[in-house]
């Protein structure tokens, strides 16, 4: 909760403590008048000066008007009874202006979820860049590193600068550039980019840019530059009283003015200015439009809390309205429609048993920490016998000699067959492909890819059902990868070997101004495009803090079937909004047409005001309770 949320429940509080306070105390006169002015002030003082700030700069008619306007009629009203010998009801003003509050408190606090800097939470920011000088490593500010200076990134480091390798070999992780989920082999004259992580030895960069113009630099200001220009949806109480505002204030007018003056001109009847004024106040306190400003915020507060509750983060009800009116979707690939985990997915043509071909790989790639040798050891699930294996030879790019058990063992790609002329059966599956020699005979192949979440096509399904029929994959994977995955869970259209600008570039390409489309990613390279989307929804687990922050809805299980249960609940809130403001806008114009008769009394007024409020705030925490059932 930050200072100004704190500030106005502190208000909210003292004034309501003063209210019921003031129930018991027995004054009279004057000071009850002054006694009950407190709370109203202190609850409502902001709402009066925004009321006067928008008479002074001409622009009158907004829902601070119109909530002024009502309550100072209800105290004049008050002041009427008090002039008449009975006793004046000031809570009316006060208990509007307090549930008001109270709902633009609520707003505010779904709303206004407190957002730091993104640029603090971006892990891909490097600190520093090492310099070797007199012999020794230096580090230093990466802005004061000059194009063309050679600096060094150990192993787990990030590159800070765009470059040239001049020294070394490794391999980049940089899944959270591209989304590319295979790591990225470097060696001699092969060019990096910063935000990459170095995953094992040493590496020396010629640098080609300034920190300023290098990728992670230009990867911020894209997300600062989409999210200035983020579309919202207007907030449908300021539309309304645009119309509804200027049409009671002159309507209440009319009939303390205008009706006792027609009476007197035209017809010649006396004038009743006393009835009329009455009238004319009842009107004013009938017209105070509290059950739709509390009952609309407080529906979407309860269909963000709704949403909370089936661990889905919804950072505001704008967005929340905006789910309802979805018609394209684009997903990212790794680590959102996949686990963005490598694992073992198949074992082929194994002329051995498949747990022993697993076993002499995971051994022949034991002395490697690349994610391939990692996911090979996880798929063996025992400890390994490291005595089994000696003479490892890594074969740069292609794969690993070893001797296990006075065997020859080559493990490596089709390149590595070749060269050791084994013939070899191609994979018709797709993902990194480990194929095994023994002793120059081949044994088979390992299929190593990142799996699809089991919830991806029935989220796709859940999606189409929803009538969301665009539905669109944005990737850095390869183009034979990212059709395998579309096909595999039904999505039609889809995008590969994206760079971050590139996604950011396609995106604007697919928003028309029209439709709603929302951007569900989980990586820092998504972080510009889940800004730039209408919106953006970002998986909570798996997902980078820069994904999470850029996001306006998070999936708090990375589950992506929870997509589909967003815009349902979205869909749900929305029809109880809309029940809300077509009751209360109904009672509100039959009461306030009584009133200009002088049927309504002041207890029908009440009812129009507050009695149409409690009703519309039970049925607005019906969202609250929303099964999020497609």
């Amino acid at each position: 909760m930050n200072k100004k949320q704190k500030k106005m429940l502190i208000r909210i509080v003292a004034a309501s403590v003063l209210l019921i306070g003031l129930y018991f105390i027995p004054i009279k006169g004057i000071i009850r008048f002054i006694a009950y002015m407190i709370p109203y002030f202190i609850v409502g003082y902001d709402i009066i000066k925004k009321a006067y700030n928008g008479i002074k700069n001409l622009k009158p008619f907004d829902e601070s008007l119109l909530m002024a306007v009502a309550t100072l009629g209800a105290i004049a009203l008050a002041l009427y009874q008090e002039a008449h010998g009975q006793t004046g009801d000031y809570v009316e003003a006060i208990a509007v202006m307090l549930f008001y509050q109270i709902g633009e408190f609520f707003q505010n606090v779904a709303v206004a979820k407190s957002r730091k800097s993104i640029s603090e939470l971006m892990d891909i920011r490097p600190d520093y860049a090492n310099i070797e000088k007199d012999g020794k490593f230096e580090q230093v500010d990466p802005n004061d590193v000059a194009i063309g200076s050679v600096i060094i990134v150990f192993a787990g480091e990030k590159i800070p600068i765009d470059g040239v390798v001049v020294e070394g070999n490794s391999f980049l992780d940089i899944s959270a550039l591209t989304g590319e989920s295979i790591p990225k082999e470097v060696k001699v004259n092969d060019e990096v980019i910063s935000g990459s992580i170095n995953q094992n030895g040493l590496l020396k960069i010629k640098t080609t840019k300034k920190f300023s113009d290098s990728t992670v630099s230009k990867i911020l200001e894209l997300v600062e530059n989409a999210g200035s220009r983020k579309s919202k949806s207007e907030n449908f109480i300021s539309k309304f009283a645009r119309i509804y505002t200027p049409f009671v204030v002159f309507a209440a007018i009319a009939l303390a003015l205008f009706v006792p003056i027609f009476r007197v001109l035209i017809l010649n009847i006396p004038a009743l200015w006393g009835e009329w004024l009455y009238r004319a106040l009842t009107f004013l306190v009938i017209s105070c439009p509290c059950a739709l400003v509390v009952s609309i915020p407080l529906s979407f507060f309860a269909g963000l809390g709704g949403a909370s509750r089936a661990g889905i983060l919804i950072k505001g009800s704008n967005f929340l309205e905006s789910l309802s009116k979805l018609k394209t979707i684009v997903f990212d690939k790794t680590g959102t429609l996949t686990q963005g985990i490598f694992q073992v997915n198949a074992v082929h043509h194994n002329e051995i048993d498949e747990k022993q071909l697993i076993e002499y790989a995971a051994l022949a790639e034991s002395a490697s920490t690349h994610p391939i040798a990692v996911s090979l050891r996880n798929a063996y699930k025992k400890p390994l016998d490291l005595s089994k294996v000696s003479d490892i030879n890594e074969i740069s790019g292609n794969g690993v000699i070893a001797k296990i058990d006075n065997m020859e063992i080559i493990a490596g790609n089709e390149k590595l067959m070749e060269k050791y002329d084994v013939k070899f059966i191609r994979c018709h599956l797709t993902g990194t492909i480990i194929h095994i020699a023994i002793n120059r005979k081949y044994a088979g192949h390992i299929v190593i890819s990142d799996v699809i979440k089991p919830e991806s096509e029935q989220a796709v399904k859940m999606l189409k059902k929803l009538q969301i029929k665009n539905i669109i994959m944005l990737t850095g994977d390869l183009n034979k990868t990212a059709q395998a995955v579309a096909q595999k869970l039904g999505i039609d259209k889809f995008y590969s070997e994206l760079l971050p600008a590139d996604k950011v570039e396609k995106t604007e390409e697919l928003i028309d101004g029209k439709n709603i489309l929302a951007f569900v990613g989980d990586g820092i390279n998504d972080a510009p495009v889940l800004s730039r989307a209408d919106i953006g929804i970002a998986m909570g687990v798996m997902g980078s803090d820069a994904a999470i922050e850029a996001a306006d809805v998070v999936l708090m299980d990375d589950n992506p079937v929870k997509i589909a249960q967003a815009v349902k609940i979205s869909q749900n809130t929305l029809s109880i909004v809309k029940q809300n403001i077509y009751f209360a806008l109904g009672i509100k114009f039959a009461c306030l047409i009584l009133g200009a008769l002088g049927i309504a009394n002041m207890w029908i007024a009440v009812f129009a005001d507050v009695g149409v409020m409690i009703i519309c705030i039970l049925n607005a925490f019906r969202a609250l309770f929303i099964k999020p059932v497609c």
